[in-house]
């Protein structure tokens, strides 16, 4: 495949054809019957990962860690988590990942460490340490009338309350715009960024992995001297502080030093893949991270879609949302490449969303396995690198009825307890915090792997192991691997169709351009074109339980190349959609 004039981002590329499949090894699969996913457990499963149709996989942090936030606070970059096994045991699986003719991409968490980081530890320990300028230590910005000390500014954590977290020791408080046992790096100290390269890029390069998924990429550069933030919600004292951290003032220098690392390193000539979590950026910034001729990163991941239907204020209050919204949101994911030589990504879950029928489709038992599949058929009609969440492709649902209290989420229970004290157990407040947890929750994502409908743990662990974390009950109703293995009908066994699909027209479906919809005022349909070289694909997905009727575009004559429903059930002149489904025509001009 040749890449085509005026499109520099067709050029050809491992990590743009990529499916790459994420995996989160906490819940993955248990080897040793400890409750807890492995190294050995995701080496066991390989095949199985190869044989869906993945390119790639991306492991979640499995670094050693107090696991405060999953991992999410790294204590030593260079050394696996115990129960998660050995370094040898991960490097078996790399080898392994490449002799399948996968690649292996690692997570890279380095806005923040865990507070019981060495790095931290040294900080911490005076206030003329020489490591006290790697983070972010202030002074109160004053005492209540009770003595208590007042934070720097108005900050807001993404997990509820201040931003900041006094040390007695020090008298001094330090920023964490997440957890309190995740402090923030500074990155204005060269001496701090240059260590963290070393220790959390260099060490894995060395030992053969393929990239990174960057976590939170856009937050490394804060303006300096940390301001107060704008007052948005007037309801609460602590403001967000994306104004002032979000793709601030440094980032794209920082990103800059963090590729030429990334290339003065790799001495084997391959090429190594970066996609950053860039959370929100307008279209200029995110060409700016993702323009080949910059070397920042290679593709990012954008929130647009999955915000849709929440406050901007905060995420777990839900606000009213039609189609048209999830349509134009999901288009901001690529559109912004089109005729450049930037790249992007294509995905509807991960390890901070909930389950994607449930969002998106129907997770009802009529129409579950059919909008799951739907869903299927949408992400393989979409320009980008396409990503596939764990249990994505058993067409997992949320679970159900639970109450707050079995949910383990640190953002969950954080929120929760700030919602208690500042409103009350049964305000109206805490009514909608329950109502968008049961729907949007990142929980829902990380219950265990089911492999099989054996009680009591699914084959995640043995029966008389107790896992970490409750399991979906949705195993016992034919959401499992062995199950769906076996029935040709199953989501699993067609998203192998569909990947095969794409690799197979990748030209349009992975590099297509021009993309255009087609009655973006439709309230159930979800329709669009675009082109490669004389090829046009047209993707129409009936985004509801009716049958629905659609037009052809432009009078073009158009063959149905893909669908989610069986060739035998679907007439291809017929122009009524039957719920949920999606069809994709392709038309080659001569």
């Amino acid at each position: 495949m040749v890449s085509m004039p005026n499109h520099p981002e067709t050029e050809p590329k491992w990590w743009k054809e990529a499916t790459v499949y994420q995996i989160y090894p906490a819940s993955f699969k248990d080897s040793d019957n400890d409750g807890w996913g492995d190294m050995k457990g995701i080496y066991s499963k390989l095949d199985y990962i190869k044989e869906l149709g993945a390119d790639a996989i991306w492991i979640s942090p499995f670094y050693d860690s107090p696991q405060d936030d999953m991992g999410y606070d790294i204590a030593n970059y260079e050394k696996v988590w115990p129960t998660y096994g050995t370094n040898e045991d991960c490097f078996k699986v790399i080898e392994k990942t490449h002799k399948l003719g996968m690649k292996f991409i690692t997570d890279l968490v380095i806005n923040h460490c865990s507070s019981e980081h060495e790095w931290f530890k040294e900080s911490r320990s005076s206030k003329t340490n020489p490591k006290r300028d790697w983070f972010f230590w202030r002074p109160p910005k004053g005492y209540d009338k009770n003595g208590a000390p007042i934070p720097p500014n108005n900050w807001k954590s993404y997990f509820g309350g201040s931003a900041w977290t006094f040390d007695e020791k020090t008298q001094e408080f330090y920023l964490r715009l997440f957890a309190s046992t995740q402090p923030d790096l500074n990155w204005e100290s060269e001496e701090c960024r240059k260590a963290i390269y070393e220790s959390s890029v260099g060490f894995w390069l060395d030992h053969g992995v393929d990239g990174f998924r960057i976590d939170v990429g856009s937050l490394y550069s804060k303006v300096p001297g940390l301001p107060d933030a704008p007052i948005v919600d007037k309801d609460s004292e602590w403001q967000s502080s994306d104004p002032l951290t979000l793709n601030g003032p440094r980032i794209h220098e920082f990103h800059q030093e963090m590729n030429k690392f990334m290339r003065d390193r790799v001495k084997d000539g391959r090429e190594i893949m970066t996609v950053g979590e860039m959370q929100h950026a307008p279209n200029e910034v995110k060409k700016m991270y993702t323009s080949a001729s910059r070397h920042e990163l290679g593709e990012l991941f954008n929130f647009s879609h999955t915000d849709v239907g929440t406050s901007p204020l905060f995420r777990y209050n839900l606000v009213p949302a039609v189609l048209k919204d999830f349509k134009v949101s999901l288009a901001e994911l690529f559109e912004y490449i089109n005729g450049t030589d930037c790249w992007s990504t294509v995905y509807l879950e991960n390890h901070d969303q909930p389950r994607s029928i449930t969002r998106f489709g129907d997770d009802s038992p009529k129409y579950r396995v059919v909008s799951g599949k739907m869903l299927s058929v949408l992400l393989t009609a979409l320009t980008g690198t396409l990503y596939i969440y764990q249990g994505q492709e058993l067409g997992q649902i949320n679970f159900k009825n639970w109450p707050v209290e079995k949910y383990e989420d640190v953002e969950i229970r954080n929120n929760f307890r700030v919602i208690k004290e500042e409103h009350g157990e049964n305000s109206v407040q805490m009514k909608k915090f329950l109502e968008a947890v049961a729907l949007i929750s990142r929980d829902h994502a990380r219950t265990p792997m089911q492999w099989s409908g054996e009680e009591p743990n699914a084959g995640f662990s043995g029966p008389d192991a107790k896992p970490w974390f409750y399991l979906n009950e949705s195993f016992r109703e034919g959401i499992n691997v062995e199950t769906e293995e076996k029935d040709p009908d199953s989501v699993l066994n067609f998203w192998k169709k569909a990947l095969k699909f794409r690799k197979e027209h990748k030209d349009i479906a992975v590099y297509g351009y021009d993309f255009e919809f087609v009655d973006l005022e439709n309230k159930k349909l979800f329709s669009f074109t675009k082109k490669y070289g004389k090829k046009t694909m047209f993707t129409t997905l009936n985004f509801s339980s009716d049958e629905v009727d659609f037009e052809f575009p432009n009078d073009v004559s158009y063959s149905l190349a893909f669908g989610n429903y069986d060739e035998g059930q679907v007439d291809a002149s017929s122009k009524t959609l039957k719920p949920w489904e999606g069809r994709i025509y392709i038309n080659e001009s001569a």
